[in-house]
């Protein structure tokens, strides 16, 4: 049984990806999609490329999440899958492609300033 491992990111999260060919089963952190994504958008994100490429009974996904919130770790898992997907196949990469699933999304969280209240907020601004 071939075991397809890849990593996907989002913000801070950190999504490990193991894909191996199976029934379709789901585990993220030792616990199945449902329990661990509660809202059905989360567990729709996290499976596109599969529902996009019509394999969502032909390959059981078990996933290490780390870091960041809900929908960080739901895109990160969906690269992460992405990517595993086009190891298998590379013939799956311009659908996917297309789809905007394979670009690791650069947007981070800006540091707060010191002096200020948050990154780009000011202190209310005093002439006299």
């Amino acid at each position: 049984m071939e075991v397809t491992n890849t990593i996907g990111r989002r913000k801070a999260a950190v999504a490990r990806v193991y894909v191996t060919p199976g029934k379709g089963n789901v585990t993220i952190n030792n616990r199945d999609l449902k329990d661990y994504f509660t809202t059905g958008i989360l567990q729709y994100i996290a499976l596109q490329p599969l529902t996009l490429l019509g394999l969502q009974g032909n390959y059981d996904v078990k996933a290490n999440l780390d870091g960041g919130g809900n929908t960080g770790q739901a895109e990160a898992l969906r690269l992460g899958i992405s990517r595993a997907l086009i190891e298998i196949n590379p013939e799956y990469r311009p659908k996917l492609k297309q789809a905007g699933f394979l670009t690791r999304d650069p947007r981070e969280v800006e540091r707060k300033k010191p002096g200020q209240p948050k990154a780009r907020k000011r202190f209310q601004f005093s002439k006299r």
